[in-house]
């Protein structure tokens, strides 16, 4: 089997967990190869919603090896809740593994995004406050904390009180905050190091040696690709890569082991916190899509700013991702309307027209979305299990996306349920071959 990326093709909040659970059952390994607690991945089987943050969307499935690599940050007491969370419901964790080599998100790095955002007053960036820019910066600057120190009691208190008194330092001089109590966060850490030794370990050859495996990896990524901290739109980013190359830096896996990229996107556009977004809807049909599509942040609550779907992005991100072939969810929460539209381009105040989204799209609040219209459907189409059975319209729909972003639909998605999935397979198996 290949070993394949599923990346959001978006601003985030595709339903990549979704796709990930989905085709989970048959690989060896997912690996979650990016970001931190800022992400919210949400899976349904049956009635019984699971949120994640940490955790590979893959755990659902008791046979398949789950991996948090390096490339993720990770808050000790957001993961071992997390952990608990999934025990308290029946589900053991015994198939996940945790990278050495990942690095911890510590109290001074909240307390700084947090102090940050609030010094920037208007020009803030939206951050989540869960301290994963601050991880980064630190991880970049050579002075943050791996997980596997963190879990080893001979260095785990000389190492944390170091850092500790470093960092009360900086931010009492920087933003005049008071110093974290050193002693109470050494207890508390402690237990946390405790509960996550087991998990913990070196994850690189167990990566490799199933991406060279029969059944193959799943690389599960978190936001979205325009998100990445060097592709997506600056500064309104985050600070890892969720783009498919991510896969390769966060888990030590050569690209050459990479046999595709499933792209995952919304049939509308969403996105949260601050920005340019040329096809949002603050009217009706933005509340419409909103209140149908349940769009309201998994991690934060946040209502998500909501749109037509935008295949400017698409083809962009259809481009860096190098993807294969595109996931199409949410098609339910447009059955409805009269009508439904599609972004195409974007009209310059002189008139000409960008099919392709500009570098500097962040300050481009200039920029008119150009639509194509196309007739809406409606009938509920969330019990639909095979695509012949979906109305012309939504069927129309689903084949103009393909053509406009040049690659085919491998998946459409009529409700977050797992059975609520139709799979072209004849696309994912062409698209996504194993080459080795």
């Amino acid at each position: 089997m290949a070993n394949i990326v599923i990346v959001g093709a978006q601003w985030g909040d595709e339903a990549k967990g979704k796709i990930v659970d989905y085709l989970a059952n048959d690989k060896e390994m997912v690996v979650r190869y990016g970001g931190g607690n800022n992400a919210g991945h949400s899976v349904t089987v049956g009635n019984i919603l699971y949120k994640f943050h940490l955790i590979p969307s893959g755990i659902l499935n008791c046979d398949t090896v789950c991996v948090i690599s390096d490339g993720v940050v990770i808050d000790p007491g957001v993961l071992v809740k997390e952990i608990k969370g999934l025990h308290a419901q029946g589900l053991s964790t015994s198939n996940l593994k945790i990278s050495s080599s990942a690095h911890v998100i510590l109290p001074y790095h909240r307390l700084q995004d947090e102090l940050e955002e609030r010094r920037r007053g208007d020009t803030k960036i939206g951050t989540t406050g869960r301290g994963i820019g601050p991880a980064y910066m630190d991880k970049a600057a050579r002075v943050g904390l791996r997980l596997g120190e963190f879990v080893r009691p001979d260095r785990f208190e000389s190492r944390m009180t170091s850092l500790l008194a470093a960092k009360n330092e900086s931010l009492a001089k920087l933003y005049g905050a008071e110093p974290l109590d050193v002693h109470k966060t050494l207890e508390e850490y402690r237990d946390y190091a405790d509960y996550l030794r087991p998990y913990v370990m070196d994850t690189s050859r167990l990566i490799y040696e199933a991406a060279r495996g029969e059944k193959g990896v799943l690389f599960e990524g978190a936001q979205g690709t325009l998100l990445d901290l060097d592709l997506g739109t600056y500064p309104f980013v985050t600070s890892s890569h969720p783009i498919a190359g991510g896969a390769c830096i966060g888990t030590g896996i050569g690209p050459t082991f990479i046999d595709g990229v499933i792209g995952v996107a919304k049939s509308y556009t969403t996105r949260v916190g601050a920005g340019v977004f040329p096809t949002e809807q603050v009217n009706e049909i933005g509340e419409y899509i909103r209140e149908r599509g349940h769009e309201y942040g998994t991690t934060t609550g946040r209502p998500r700013r909501c749109g037509w779907l935008d295949t400017v992005i698409l083809r962009y991100s259809v481009q860096v991702n190098g993807m294969s072939c595109l996931s199409l969810g949410h098609l339910d929460v447009l059955s409805g309307l009269d009508e439904v539209k599609i972004c195409v381009a974007y009209r310059e105040p002189d008139g000409s027209l960008i099919t392709q989204m500009p570098t500097d799209l962040p300050y481009r609040e200039e920029l008119e979305p150009v639509y194509e219209t196309l007739p809406g459907w409606k009938e509920d189409v969330s019990a639909v299990r095979e695509y012949t059975d979906l109305p012309e319209n939504a069927k129309l729909f689903a084949k103009r996306v393909a053509e406009l972003i040049e690659i085919p639909i491998g998946t459409l998605s009529v409700g977050p349920g797992r059975e609520q999935t139709i799979i072209f397979e004849d696309v994912i198996q062409s698209r996504c071959k194993k080459r080795r």
